[in-house]
């Protein structure tokens, strides 16, 4: 069974930065495309970033030029730096395979807010 552990969150002041990471327990993990996900309250969980196994890159207009994902295959990790944070960037925030969806991890909390 695919783990997912997600990491990085916390409390930042609007304009703020952080540097979420997701560790993927999977044999093969450079084959698949990976994707950020987040979910606010009360909102579904919406995609925010991919990046296949290319490195090709999508995101979302409400993130595009303030958010980058990339991976290290060698330590089966996706990060997802995130820049110029505003305070409807809050939400807990997820990794998963967009293709395959597998069981999602806990997650980790975003808060941004003065």
């Amino acid at each position: 069974q695919v783990q997912l552990g997600e990491s990085g969150g916390g409390l930042v002041q609007p304009g703020g930065a952080l540097r979420l990471s997701c560790v993927v327990s999977l044999s093969g993990f450079r084959l698949y495309e990976m994707g950020w996900y987040r979910q606010a309250l009360g909102k579904q969980r919406e995609l925010v970033a991919t990046i296949n196994r290319g490195e090709t890159t999508t995101y979302a207009d409400s993130v595009k030029d303030r958010f980058t994902i990339s991976r290290d295959n060698a330590k089966n990790t996706v990060y997802l730096q995130m820049n110029s944070l505003k305070p409807e960037d809050t939400a807990v925030y997820y990794c998963n395979a967009p293709t395959l969806h597998w069981q999602w991890g806990q997650g980790t909390q975003v808060i941004v807010s003065e």
